[in-house]
């Protein structure tokens, strides 16, 4: 497991309030970045402040609002939450603040 070397902290919720948006209630969660997904997000970690009750798609959707050129690799990133793997699309995923969202590019190698 990388240990990510800077953090950087988004959004209004990030001094801890519980701001609402569209009647859901936010949460903080921790978005690690790997790969190509830290080389076009600039960074390895953030907090980022997302809706508690969200479906994967609209989850990727507000990381991607955050870091617009993580749309390039859309179809080809493995999605995970909690540590376990995540398809985007309607599935419905129920944060809890502190959860972990990793975005991992597919690895090549040989």
């Amino acid at each position: 497991r990388l240990s990510p070397p800077r953090r950087r902290r988004r959004g209004p919720a990030a001094e801890g309030s519980s701001p609402r948006d569209g009647g859901s209630m936010r949460c903080q969660v921790s978005v690690l970045y790997f790969a190509r997904s830290a080389e076009l997000a600039g960074l390895r970690c953030e907090t980022l402040s997302v809706p508690r009750e969200i479906t994967s798609l609209q989850l990727w959707e507000e990381i991607v609002k955050v870091h617009p050129r993580l749309a390039l690799i859309r179809d080809q990133v493995v999605f995970a939450v909690r540590q376990e793997y995540v398809l985007l699309g309607d599935q419905l995923l129920v944060l809890q603040p502190g959860d972990e969202v990793a975005i991992i590019p597919p690895i090549s190698g040989g």
